[in-house]
């Protein structure tokens, strides 16, 4: 059995305790796929050496560049909102610590996800490269202009907060895609928009607390 050189704990070790921690949340989240991912993806691969003790805690971490992996309970809301399937194609904006990549790349198909800063892509990449995540490209860039090369997506997952979604991630969805993002400024609220035959619809949910959304003009 592998021991991790950042911990010292065992493989077996940080899988018992990820599978704990989707245990606290089963009560919350209606998805079994959503904690089976969440028990089989230790966050500790993707939290800061610093803040490792605290890993499986239910309370967003920091991480490099000032901004912060974002608390499990929030994580596994989301994706339960975006209800995966096999094979999707998915947009993560807003990279981060390559956490919510790596889950969404164990529910769906491939994941494009981008991060405004190249330090974290470049962390995120190595992590996700380290534990065999080869179905996520991690690139950097402006989030807010989503990938329309690879467009439409399924599904478009969005971990920072804008007063209002960018229309460009919302023209990215796919026929029967969602969309799932903190919105708003000094409260913010998570909202699912799904593209329905008769056009977008938006629903609005659980009060949040995000970084910023940042577009980069240029």
């Amino acid at each position: 059995m592998t021991r991790s050189r950042h911990t010292g704990r065992t493989e077996g070790d940080a899988l018992l305790r990820s599978i704990e921690l989707a245990e606290r949340l089963r009560p919350m989240i209606r998805s079994e796929r959503t904690l089976e991912a969440i028990g089989a993806i230790p966050r500790e691969w993707f939290v800061p050496a610093r803040e490792r003790a605290r890993a499986y805690e239910n309370v967003a971490l920091p991480i490099a560049c000032g901004q912060t992996i974002s608390q499990p309970l929030v994580v596994a809301r989301m994706l339960d909102l975006l209800d995966l399937r096999p094979g999707e194609r998915v947009l993560d904006v807003g990279t981060g610590s390559g956490y919510h990549a790596a889950l969404l790349a164990k529910l769906a198909g491939h994941v494009w996800t981008i991060e405004r800063h190249p330090e974290l892509t470049e962390l995120a990449r190595r992590a996700l490269s380290e534990h065999g995540f080869d179905n996520v490209t991690c690139l950097a860039g402006d989030g807010c202009l989503g990938l329309p090369d690879e467009a439409p997506f399924d599904a478009i997952n969005v971990a920072a907060a804008g007063v209002l979604l960018p229309e460009a991630l919302e023209d990215q969805l796919a026929a029967g895609g969602r969309l799932v993002a903190p919105v708003g400024g000094d409260y913010q609220y998570l909202t699912l928009v799904t593209r329905t035959p008769a056009g977008l619809t938006r629903v609005t949910l659980d009060p949040v607390r995000f970084v910023p959304l940042v577009h980069d003009p240029g």
